[in-house]
């Protein structure tokens, strides 16, 4: 029997892509406390902390078979917990304006609260879109125009070229304005 946790972590990854469960849980074991402690500072909800880091986990193990990680594994995995936590606050963020919004009395729907529902459908429809995009694609849009990361800086984060990360972003910018002026479209009709 191996022994798992003398392994690299590159190791262990390339095992469990090929389906090994011990490769898993080593890397589990050895990371599972430390991106949770990063989760529950963030979101200052430790049951939601535990719930993004299993949830990383399983996005893990499921997609093991094509997953390509260019950089540090522990990196990885903190910068899809930081997203998980970014999804987290944007959803707690979207429930108090809606708690906000029901607590109005609003008895006419005005021109300045239908500009603001168009603008949610747009965001809305913006963060499907971002959703299909491929995972490694989404990230370096996130990482360019949620945190306002440079292409030298998402390029050292994830260990590719500024090219590559300039390429990944221009053909990203290219399919979501190509979706959005079809949704707008068929808004404005």
């Amino acid at each position: 029997m191996k022994t798992y946790s003398n392994l690299a972590d590159v190791t262990l990854i390339s095992l469990m892509s090929k389906g090994d469960n011990f490769a898993f849980t080593e890397l589990y074991n050895r990371y599972w406390e430390q991106v949770l402690f990063y989760a529950a500072q963030k979101t200052e909800d430790m049951m939601e902390a535990e719930n993004i880091v299993q949830d990383v986990f399983v996005s893990l193990w499921r997609r093991r078979a094509e997953l390509e990680i260019n950089s540090e594994f522990k990196h990885y995995l903190i910068v899809s917990v930081k997203y998980g936590v970014i999804k987290f606050l944007n959803r707690q963020r979207t429930k108090r304006q809606a708690e906000e919004n029901s607590t109005s009395n609003y008895d006419v729907l005005d021109d300045s609260t239908q500009q603001y529902l168009d603008f949610e459908e747009l965001r809305d429809k913006l963060e499907e879109m971002i959703a299909r995009l491929p995972e490694k694609t989404a990230l370096i849009y996130r990482m360019n125009k949620e945190e306002g990361m440079s292409h030298r800086a998402i390029a050292q984060t994830l260990g590719m070229s500024e090219k590559a990360i300039n390429s990944h972003l221009v053909r990203t910018k290219k399919v979501l304005r190509a979706g959005l002026d079809t949704f707008l479209s068929t808004i404005l009709l």
